[in-house]
């Protein structure tokens, strides 16, 4: 596509938008429309996290903050929660804003439906990915590599929907 991409580093922001909504398409927009309003140009902004039913879909929204700690904190929390029960299934969200202007807004939801595991696989490791085995699949994204991981993940799923939104309504080619 012939499309410059800018992002807040080319334009050196480092503002932290308060990600105070309910779902992660809320929150998606929020980011999007401050940093379209803030630039009045095209944003692509997005939330993510993993729902987990027996913990009634947290950490959800609240993923990157579900502990006062890092990633591999936020793993040893989650796998402790779980330990009394056998339902283990979780799903990765994603969901991507496309804010062309304030009367053209899109998003795109990628998920990917699966359970999460008895330990930590590693202290390595992106957010949930070490405790995270995507159905269909028999480890854990962490394990899964970066390739796989590339083309089953959440945001994969949503970023081909955007594409595509793209290709067929702005000519992007």
């Amino acid at each position: 596509m012939n499309v410059d991409i800018v992002t807040l580093a080319d334009l050196n922001d480092t503002e932290e938008v308060n990600e105070s909504g309910s779902t992660f398409k809320e929150n998606a927009l929020i980011k999007a429309r401050h940093y379209y309003q803030k630039y009045q140009m095209p944003v692509l902004d997005d939330d993510s996290g993993l729902c987990v039913d027996a913990l009634s879909g947290r950490p959800g929204v609240h993923s990157k903050r579900f502990s006062s700690g890092n990633d591999y904190d936020h793993n040893v929390k989650l796998i402790n929660l779980l330990k009394q029960t056998k339902d283990r299934h979780a799903v990765f969200v994603t969901v991507i804003v496309f804010y062309l202007n304030d009367d053209e807004i899109r998003h795109f939801e990628g998920r990917v439906e699966g359970t999460i595991s008895q330990t930590v696989v590693s202290q390595e490791g992106f957010g949930y990915d070490p405790v995270f085995i995507p159905g269909g699949y028999p480890k854990t994204f962490h394990e899964l590599g970066s390739d796989v991981k590339n083309k089953i993940s959440h945001r994969a799923l949503a970023l081909k929907q955007l594409l595509e939104y793209m290709y067929e309504n702005l000519n992007y080619k």
